[in-house]
């Protein structure tokens, strides 16, 4: 323990300099311009002020910057609903049952209030959502799929993807068509073992009459003329395991 005298000696060496630092500063045989203002015995040391603390700025959620699927991760094919609210934050993460072929599907929407930012993800076990099937990018969703494509590329664009050609399938009723070969393109493999379907709609201008001539029942070149001439784009993304 500090003893009584100590600490009333160096209370008063304090009181002592303090004093002598303020008669030093307003001492009379300097000019004026010399002394200092009181205000200036108070400024901060240099550079305190705009030293801020390492973590004053909070750090995004680790999912709240991902704009880009990849066959890892949370989308990895053990993946599962839990994974994806660790990653992207339980509130942006919404359950859904999707009906095909007259039958359910368990799937998860992430980010399901933004369609820029929606993904749906399909589920192989549907009673726990776990088993990532197949992974939706549609709408007006902005993320981009392994390889680069993304909803709105032109076949030109997606032949620079491919560094080549593929093959695609002519509209259906719906007026979609799907690739169906990347004739061993860049897009056909991808790191992680996914695979990718793509479905494309022409020109809403297009002549109805010039899209069923080209069938769903043929396939054609990507660099097709009569394909070309339709300016299809794309629509959605699939990426499957």
């Amino acid at each position: 323990m500090r003893k009584p005298w100590i600490c009333a000696a160096v209370t008063a060496g304090l009181v002592i300099a303090l004093a002598g630092a303020a008669s030093a500063q307003q001492d009379p045989n300097l000019n004026s311009e010399d002394q200092l203002a009181p205000s200036q015995t108070t400024q901060p040391m240099p550079g305190r002020a705009a030293t801020k603390p390492a973590n004053a700025a909070a750090k995004p959620p680790a999912g709240a910057a991902m704009k880009a699927v990849v066959c890892n991760g949370p989308f990895s094919k053990d993946s599962s609903n839990l994974k994806l609210a660790m990653v992207f934050d339980p509130k942006n993460v919404a359950f859904a049952d999707e009906e095909v072929s007259g039958s359910k599907v368990a799937a998860s929407i992430v980010y399901p209030k933004d369609p820029k930012r929606r993904l749906e993800i399909w589920w192989q076990n549907s009673a726990n959502r776990s088993g990532l099937y197949l992974i939706l990018i549609n709408g007006q969703s902005t993320w981009t799929a392994p390889g680069g494509m993304k909803l709105g590329l032109t076949l030109a664009e997606l032949e620079k993807l491919n560094h080549k050609a593929f093959k695609l399938k002519g509209f259906d009723k719906d007026n979609n068509a799907t690739v169906s070969d990347w004739d061993g393109g860049a897009l056909e493999t991808i790191t992680g073992g996914c695979k990718s379907g793509v479905t494309l709609q022409p020109d809403p201008k297009a002549a109805p009459d010039a899209v069923s001539a080209l069938s769903a029942d043929r396939e054609f070149a990507s660099n097709d003329a009569a394909m070309r001439q339709l300016k299809p784009k794309v629509t959605e993304i699939l990426i499957g395991y």
